[in-house]
């Protein structure tokens, strides 16, 4: 009798001393919108009074991601009271998406908000000026997250002396093996200055990329064109890679840092043989005195074997300056520049002015001849510019050595 006792006023003490079960006794809703906290409740499955146990909390945000009327669910489990800690609080967040206000015909409820099933599009305009060939405007069209986070889909509509409709896919891995994938189509039109024929093509591509450090990065290139040009129609396939190195924190005012970029392009085409292409582009940034930059420029782009006369690199303001853009056109282009850039404003402000000076020299060679016999096309010249966030304007005057003095404008507007 008496160990039955012992036993029973332990038990006891024990069952005392258990805390109770934990209840709901309050359920809060964030971000809600298009849904009423009633129909909330609904979808949650919950009662004032039930149980919260362990499961509780996942058991709910299953629930209300399956309904797919949210972006983003988070269930959060607080404490309604410090002296009774068996009374639960929970907080819903959700996240319903673009939401849209629309009027009604009943004067008590005169509006009412509804979440916006089409995918919302976000615009900026293009507008760039290319030497010798003409001004490009347009738009670009975004749709972000069509594929979650850091994903987007993007139409490209241009017009001018680039006609383009198009549509490309971009996603991204942080911390993934890979680091961004685009995948992409369109049409487009362009006139060839040097043969003064329209370039028309349709093309898709896929090009997986991976970033080994912030200056590091290696891309694969995979794409097919359907051409149409000088009243004959092509078709080729290409597939290669690339290997970027790029210390520069602005690509137009860098200072101690270089960009290195390598591509290498096996093309196979319908009716003529394969052609392996490799392009090589260097460029150098030495700060001197005061916010003066020496810049070194190299290019090579060469083929292995004869080219269409689409693909002809074109000598011009973009390889050496003062001649008039498809002065020349060969399998393969070399060329190199040197140019001092004087900044004239603060480097703090936002936008920037300043001159440069430059000299450059290049040439272009068909298949089976040699760079050693080509003569160098030269030109001098200096430019004014004016650089901001999203908007650059280069104006050079610059004589081409043994040929005449030219304008060149380039200039775009990009966000």
């Amino acid at each position: 009798m008496i160990v039955f006792a012992l036993v029973t006023t332990l038990l006891t003490a024990v069952a005392q001393g258990s805390p109770s079960a934990e209840v709901l006794s309050a359920l809060q809703v964030r971000g809600n919108v298009a849904t009423s906290d009633d129909e909330m409740r609904r979808l949650a499955g919950v009662d004032i009074g039930m149980p919260v146990g362990p499961e509780t909390i996942v058991t709910i945000a299953e629930r209300l991601r399956a309904t797919k009327r949210f972006d983003r669910v988070e269930v959060l489990k607080r404490y309604a009271s410090i002296a009774d800690p068996t009374q639960i609080v929970l907080v819903v967040i959700v996240d319903e998406g673009p939401v849209s206000i629309k009027r009604t015909n009943d004067p008590n409820n005169p509006t009412r908000v509804v979440r916006r099933r089409l995918p919302s599009l976000l615009f900026s305009p293009i507008l760039g000026n290319e030497s010798g060939y003409g001004i490009t405007y347009g738009a670009l069209l975004t749709h972000p997250e069509p594929a979650g986070k850091e994903s987007r889909v993007a139409f490209p509509l241009t017009w001018g002396v680039q006609k383009r409709a198009g549509a490309d896919f971009e996603k991204r891995f942080p911390g993934g093996w890979l680091t961004r994938i685009e995948i992409g189509g369109s049409v487009s039109r362009r006139i060839n200055p040097r043969f003064d024929a329209e370039d028309d093509r349709r093309a898709v591509y896929f090009r997986p990329e991976r970033r080994f450090t912030q200056s590091l990065r290696v891309r694969g290139l995979t794409a097919w064109q359907d051409v149409s040009f000088l009243n004959v129609a092509d078709r080729f396939t290409s597939l290669g890679g690339e290997v970027v190195f790029d210390t520069r924190l602005d690509p137009f005012l860098a200072r101690n840092a270089v960009f290195l970029r390598a591509t290498r392009n096996h093309l196979t085409f319908a009716e003529r043989e394969t052609v392996n292409r490799t392009d090589l582009e260097a460029h150098g940034y030495l700060g001197l005195f005061a916010q003066t930059i020496l810049v070194a420029s190299a290019r090579r782009d060469s083929a292995d074997g004869p080219l269409p006369d689409y693909l002809k690199p074109l000598l011009g303001p973009s390889s050496v300056r003062g001649f008039k853009t498809g002065s020349a056109a060969g399998d393969s282009l070399v060329s190199g520049s040197l140019e001092l850039r004087v900044p004239l404003t603060s480097p703090l402000s936002f936008a920037k002015i300043g001159v440069s000076g430059f000299v450059d020299a290049g040439t272009t060679y068909d298949y089976g001849e040699r760079f050693a016999d080509q003569p160098l096309m030269r030109g001098v010249g200096g430019s004014v510019w004016f650089t901001a966030a999203f908007f650059r304007v280069n104006v050079a005057v610059a004589h081409g050595i043994g040929a005449s003095t030219r304008v060149h404008l380039l200039g775009n507007l990009t966000f």
